[in-house]
């Protein structure tokens, strides 16, 4: 290079260090004001007791159900309390559907109860109930193996094996509607769980259209392998099954949304929020009370500690994520065309064990900056950026480019008390849900506030 040209050249190159000089790493930018919102949310008393009150004073919320009504009026209360903005309610019809009274017996070869719940949006037994010999498989294809000679007029017991909550989920969802096209007239599904402690998990089922409509109900893996076990080795089983399970009409509902106004960019919106509702037995209180709560106690922090993101930071809680997901649909149908202002939504679903970061759906650039960013929730075990971020109620805004994250923990007991009579308060450590405050605090605050945006990944952020 000649002289001339790098006199020429020398004062861009001072400017352009100048310019890298004043734009400091993200983990530079908000060390500050990460460790502020750590040190108020690890202090905290305010969250835990939000959630105190949602579990023992309202109780589980099923769509539909009065608890559910309750928990919307007093989410509004909650989030004006903290100081949130432009808190409002988005209607949602949901579905109504009522378990009634169930039981399950077997009757031969011995008469003892079997430990039950009914699957979400199941019919009903006739009156009376349903009497018949048990049929076991373990997987779809014994059943087609077995075909309609052996499952006509039978029960069929699903016997999976627990391999993980995704592959286990497919027979509570689909199984009945398959054990139908063989002429089965009910099923008993082994418990999505890998904890076998006479717990049976409930959860949303749904029915193929060109089947007959059967009963199902979940079981305790113990019951499961059971009956699996008699009718393997030639035992003939009987078991009673009585179910009350039916549909109401579509009831009156809604998502509940508050708002940290942005300083500069009010338009746009980072989103983060769980499900109001859950299932109608326990509290809710890992799924996903506990969920809900951090997010709105994340902005209650910042609004104490009087920090204004450049850019509109809102809670949101939806409803209908158990057995409909129509909060999430009202939520994208709310936002409308301004769907490109929405920066980012962080879905929390996977209960308050203890946080290690968040899926993020954002392409590789976005995720070297969200590392570098995450470190600073190395204080609270939160600092992992791991691909796909998302859930059930930011799918429609994922699918629509919206970049998707999920608050992640260890998991290492979620899926012992989901859908079951076990999620109650005292499944949720104090301690582990204040870090769990502070890591969506943390990233929240950054996604609404850096300089630029994120961009979602190429197909989405789809994962949880």
């Amino acid at each position: 290079m000649s002289r001339k040209a790098f006199a020429l050249l020398a004062p861009l190159l001072l400017t352009a260090a100048a310019r890298a000089a004043d734009s400091p790493s993200l983990a530079g930018q908000y060390r500050a004001v990460a460790g502020r919102l750590i040190d108020a949310a690890l202090a905290d008393n305010e969250g835990y007791q939000r959630l105190t009150y949602l579990c023992y004073r309202i109780g589980h919320r099923l769509s539909g159900s009065p608890s559910l009504t309750r928990a919307i009026s007093w989410s509004v209360e909650q989030m004006n309390a903290a100081g949130l903005s432009n808190v409002k309610v988005i209607p949602v019809k949901v579905p109504h559907w009522v378990r009634g009274a169930e039981s399950a017996r077997m009757i031969q070869p011995l008469d003892r109860p079997l430990h039950m719940l009914g699957l979400g949006m199941s019919i009903g037994t006739p009156p009376g109930g349903i009497t018949a010999g048990v049929v076991a498989v373990s997987d779809f294809g014994e059943l087609a193996r077995l075909g309609s000679a052996k499952i006509q007029g039978k029960i069929v017991v699903y016997n999976e094996e627990y391999r993980g909550y995704g592959p286990a989920r497919v027979y509570r969802s689909s199984g009945a509607s398959r054990a139908a096209a063989f002429g089965a007239v009910a099923v008993l599904v082994r418990s999505a769980t890998p904890l076998a402690m006479q717990i049976p998990h409930t959860g949303e089922m749904s029915y193929d259209p060109a089947q007959p409509r059967i009963p199902a109900a979940a079981i305790s893996p113990e019951d499961a392998v059971m009956l699996a076990r008699l009718a393997a080795s030639g035992v003939p089983v009987t078991v009673h099954l009585e179910m009350s399970a039916h549909m109401e009409p579509d009831a009156d509902a809604a998502d509940v949304i508050g708002e940290i106004p942005g300083k500069e960019h009010p338009e746009e919106i980072v989103v983060m929020g769980g499900h109001l509702d859950s299932w109608d037995v326990g509290q809710g209180a890992q799924d996903d009370g506990a969920s809900i709560m951090a997010c709105l106690q994340a902005l209650a922090l910042m609004k104490k500690l009087g920090l204004e993101p450049r850019r509109t930071l809102r809670v949101a809680f939806w409803v209908n994520e158990e057995n409909g997901g129509r909060g999430g649909e009202a939520y994208r149908q709310f936002v409308a065309s301004a769907i490109h202002n929405h920066v980012a939504a962080i879905e929390m679903d996977g209960g308050a064990e203890a946080p290690v970061g968040f899926g993020a759906g954002v392409d590789a650039r976005s995720t070297e900056l969200l590392r570098d960013a995450a470190s600073l929730l190395e204080r609270v075990g939160a600092s992992q950026i791991t691909p796909g971020g998302g859930g059930s109620d930011i799918q429609p805004l994922v699918r629509d480019g919206v970049p998707g994250f999920a608050e992640r923990t260890v998991g290492t007991h979620y899926f012992d008390w989901h859908h079951t009579e076990a999620d109650t308060l005292d499944k949720v450590d104090p301690e582990d849900f204040r870090k769990n405050v502070a890591a969506l605090a943390v990233m929240g605050y950054i996604l609404a506030d850096m300089p630029g945006r994120v961009t979602a990944v190429e197909g989405g952020g789809r994962g949880q």
